[in-house]
């Protein structure tokens, strides 16, 4: 399921890990930047490094120019998403193959698409996987071409999910974001039966453990 709008191939894992480990995100997870950069060295070209960091750290780290990226306010409890079982990572850290933005799937709802993708034997991407992708390259957000991360969910006590699902998109600076956020990548929410122009519905084909 290729984007409709080409997104420029991953940088090498090693690369990867280098961009990481200089944004701190390993000392996150308390791994070493050696024992990430030797993950890396065993990860196969065009896979997604994955650390296991939490959303909420992972957000501000971001950035888009000299903009910093951040949470909406209304959706601080982030950490909450855990993956969905369409979606269960391995042991961290892991690699993601056949990533994909799902540009295609703009203008549909979570709820419309994710059969379609377990269909096709795709997976829908969790928002730690669509942090991690964003601090590697940032320039897979583009405005009108920005995603959701529909593998994470917000469990409820009552039983179901929460009706938020995490996305990724850059910020008009308008409303609660404030001025001097326009343009800053996002980490927000929409509502899982809604449609959206200008966000894809992201997936990958598989994820798995590298050993160091």
């Amino acid at each position: 399921m290729p984007s409709t709008v080409p997104v420029p191939p991953l940088p090498s894992p090693a690369a990867q890990a280098e961009a990481l480990v200089t944004l701190g995100v390993h000392e996150l997870v308390g791994l070493t930047a050696r024992s990430l950069r030797s993950v890396a060295a065993s990860s196969p070209p065009g896979s997604l490094l994955v650390s296991g960091a939490r959303a909420s750290a992972l957000a501000p780290l971001m950035r888009r120019g000299d903009r910093a990226g951040f949470v909406v306010v209304d959706m601080v409890d982030v950490d909450d998403f855990g993956p969905t079982p369409e979606a269960v990572a391995p042991p961290v850290p892991y690699v993601v193959e056949g990533i994909d933005r799902g540009d295609e799937f703009a203008d549909r709802t979570p709820a419309e698409v994710l059969p379609e993708l377990l269909a096709a034997g795709r997976s829908p991407l969790t928002v730690e996987e669509g942090l991690h992708w964003v601090l590697v390259q940032p320039e897979v957000l583009e405005r009108g071409h920005c995603f959701m991360t529909i593998g994470s969910r917000r469990p409820r006590a009552a039983g179901g999910y929460d009706a938020r699902t995490p996305a990724l998109w850059i910020s008009n600076g308008t409303g609660r974001d404030g001025r001097h956020r326009r343009g800053a990548p996002k980490l927000g929410w929409c509502w899982w039966g809604n449609r959206h122009t200008w966000l894809g519905i992201a997936s990958c084909a598989t994820r798995h453990t590298v050993s160091g």
